[in-house]
């Protein structure tokens, strides 16, 4: 009997604590509930070949939390394209710029080279300020992918040409070759002033710009590696498309991309990986600091594939030290993660196709499809 006795407390015990267990976590329905609050203000951050390593090994030689740290709604995208399992820039730049899985290379159209409607043309449409910063050409797959519509990511001067064919306020990075020193011998510098852009080939004149449409084109070629020269260009440029487009009472989009990430992981070194992420994440802090400040902007941070397959064989958290290994000098073929900040954040939680990111920036805005 007394044995008895002590299985059926041991089991009341059990049976109250697993209940208690159930209890707090299905009454907890903040974890379940998506909001639908509609935001003003989109700033998307891609980190070009950013996965999970790359951001933790930017954790470990830091030495202190980074500002990505801060944000709590995080969720992975899946990335394969349409035509392989392992995506390029132009096939992912696309499935998050449109909702559309499509082929490698391409450039803002489906599988059948049909152009389809980036989520920056929607809030153009929707009288919203627009704008793409970064440190590749502009002209480059990731932001072409948001403005351009071309069957090849490497038609560079046609893509160029899309550029004008928008109402897109800002843009800043290199490429200016693209659009001055051309097969067909048009200068579109002069093309984009008659259309009231401030043409800027110098990056210290992109702080002192008071123009409400800004062509920063400053770099003949792709910007240099951070420690080669670019310095905060990313920051600079970043703050001042934020500062330009905030003008706009009906909000803006903005995409921001830190494209040398991936090129560390291409090239294996990774010292330019670390160098380019932390960059990147200082840029992260100042945009987290204005959505705080607004209310009402929400930021999306993610990548649009992985590069390198980073893996950590081994380091030391006091030292800041690491010891990377990589599968491949080409991307990988993993999730990615997506971190969100902001009104609307928690819709970003999970697993998803990459495709749902425009999906999701769609009902962010209470925009609907044409």
């Amino acid at each position: 009997m007394k044995r008895i006795g002590i299985i059926i407390i041991g089991l009341f015990f059990l049976f109250a604590c697993f209940g208690q267990q159930d209890s707090t976590t299905f009454n907890d329905t903040s974890d379940f509930i998506e909001s639908s609050q509609k935001v003003k203000n989109i700033i998307l951050m891609i980190g070009d070949g950013m996965g999970v390593t790359q951001i933790y090994a930017g954790i470990t030689v830091n030495k202190s939390p980074l500002n990505i740290e801060k944000i709590k709604n995080i969720g992975f995208a899946k990335t394969y394209s349409a035509s392989d399992y392992i995506t390029d820039s132009g096939a992912s730049g696309t499935a998050i710029a449109t909702g559309h899985k499509t082929y490698n290379k391409a450039i803002g159209v489906d599988k059948d080279t049909v152009p389809v409607k980036s989520i920056l043309e929607y809030a153009e449409d929707h009288g919203k300020a627009t704008g793409l910063v970064a440190t590749s050409y502009v002209t480059h797959a990731t932001p072409a992918s948001f403005i351009s519509h071309q069957a090849n990511r490497h038609d560079y001067e046609d893509i160029a040409a899309d550029f004008l064919k928008t109402d897109i306020e800002v843009f800043i990075g290199g490429g200016l070759k693209h659009f001055n020193q051309r097969k067909d011998n048009l200068d579109m510098t002069e093309q984009l002033k008659e259309n009231g852009y401030d043409v800027i080939m110098n990056r210290d004149s992109i702080p002192i710009s008071n123009s409400d449409k800004i062509a920063g084109l400053i770099y003949k070629g792709h910007p240099p590696k951070y420690t080669k020269g670019r310095d905060e260009m990313l920051q600079i440029c970043s703050l001042k498309a934020i500062e330009t487009l905030n003008r706009n009472n009906n909000g803006f989009f903005l995409m921001i991309e830190a494209s040398e990430i991936d090129w560390g992981g291409h090239d294996n070194d990774t010292e330019y990986i670390v160098d380019e992420l932390l960059d990147f994440d200082r840029v992260v802090g100042k945009v987290l600091d204005f959505a705080e400040k607004d209310g009402n902007t929400l930021v999306i941070i993610t990548a649009d594939h992985e590069t390198g397959g980073m893996g950590l064989n081994g380091g030391d958290i006091a030292k800041g030290k690491i010891n990377a290994k990589y599968t491949t000098s080409d991307h990988s073929g993993v999730m990615v993660p997506v971190f969100a900040f902001g009104p609307g954040s928690d819709n970003f939680r999970g697993i998803y196709e990459n495709t749902e990111l425009f999906i999701k920036m769609m009902n962010a805005f209470g925009f609907s499809e044409d």
